[in-house]
């Protein structure tokens, strides 16, 4: 047997990590500007991290949900406290996708409609109705083209209160900083007349902090800089630094109703200790602040790069979520990067190269990456 081949994949064979850093097979070192992701939030084997999980795997790693695991009430309290939510309630699952199906399952539940909006050029994830909320027709197969999803531009506010006065939209779901789509941020504007309109009309607002929440926008959510407290949050990626993880934050005003959500493996013990390591990380060594320092001095130093380099035409971002335009394909800078510099990025479309690394980078690390980019687009 051999692997269903789904990803154009580098052809490096990472085996281990530590912090920004990860080695192949020939013990040669990347710079790591992607994190995997945006999943390495705290850094590779974390020393605290590899502990925890290690202890609490010789202990149990996985028992049912139908007996009470004192670390996933333990999980919710931090959580809460850390994320300025405390009185949400807690669903754990296994991946963003999961956390975004559900939370969009919740919504039509407790308002009895079928409709969603989403914002152009948005990524929810490839399950079924994730994959439906997803402004890309490419990933969606016949099977859940089932025309639940309208998709509106982003920040034309007008537009979204014309759909949602027709009064049979479930929900509204938004990226803070959309990551697929090319680092695109909306406006605290539209983020607070949206949240206007959505409880006006009794329409459900989710924010999909997966990829631009914990920490990595420079505070804990994104949607935190735009001045709005959504009902339904959904987190994934650095919320357990690589264990399959997810959640949705639930607001007070939903009430359980027992057989409406569930989940096999979401919230088993392994994944809580290393969810709970990672906000004892965050917390001892400020990681949250640190992304929005380095944030803005990778956002400056890359505005100083782009007045020389004529292959930038553009850098946007918060914190250490930050997309650089080119006028060249990123896929050749890319491969520059990887096999001539020795740094892994991500990428946004076929022009937008992708910074997201784990939230301990030091600004010498930071100089590092300049130096490399440069050489690679010269």
């Amino acid at each position: 047997m051999k692997l269903y081949d789904v990803y154009p994949l580098f052809g490096v064979n990472i085996v281990s990590g530590k912090g920004c850093r990860v080695y192949d097979d020939a013990g040669t070192e990347y710079l790591d500007l992607y994190g995997g992701h945006a999943v390495i939030s705290i850094g590779h084997s974390h020393p605290h991290y590899v502990e925890a999980v290690s202890r609490q795997l010789g202990k149990i790693g996985f028992y049912s949900n139908s007996v009470v695991n004192t670390l996933q009430r333990e999980l919710a309290e931090r959580l809460g406290a850390i994320s300025g939510y405390p009185d949400y309630q807690l669903f754990l699952v296994n991946s963003g996708a999961e956390a975004n199906e559900n939370s969009l399952k919740l919504a039509s539940f407790t308002t009895g409609r079928s409709r969603i909006l989403a914002a152009e050029k948005a990524f929810h994830g490839r399950t079924s109705l994730a994959v439906e909320a997803t402004d890309n027709p490419k990933i969606i197969a016949p099977v859940n083209a089932n025309h639940h999803v309208s998709f509106l531009p982003i920040d034309d506010i007008e537009a979204w209160e014309r759909e949602l006065a027709k009064g049979d939209v479930c929900a509204c779901i938004i990226e803070c900083i959309q990551g697929v789509g090319g680092i695109r941020m909306i406006t605290p504007s539209f983020a607070q007349r949206l949240e206007a309109a959505c409880r006006r009309h009794g329409t459900v607002l989710i924010c999909d902090e997966i990829q631009c929440g914990y920490g990595r926008s420079g505070r804990f959510f994104a949607h935190q800089w735009l001045g709005i407290r959504p009902q339904l949050i959904t987190v994934a990626k650095g919320i357990a630094n690589g264990f399959p993880m997810s959640a949705v934050l639930i607001s007070p005003e939903f009430k359980p109703v027992y057989g409406q959500l569930g989940t096999t493996f979401g919230g088993n013990h392994l994944a809580c200790a290393a969810a709970l390591a990672v906000l004892d990380v965050i917390e001892s060594e400020h990681l949250v602040e640190n992304a929005d320092t380095m944030g803005h001095y990778l956002l400056q130093r890359l505005n100083e790069l782009r007045q020389t380099e004529p292959h930038i035409t553009d850098v946007r971002g918060r914190g250490l979520m930050i997309g650089i335009e080119l006028d060249v394909p990123q896929k050749e800078v890319r491969q520059r990067l990887v096999y001539d510099e020795h740094c892994f990025v991500g990428c946004s479309g076929t022009h937008t190269l992708r910074l997201l690394p784990p939230l301990c980078l030091s600004r010498a690390e930071a100089d590092e990456w300049i130096q490399h980019l440069t050489r690679a687009l010269r």
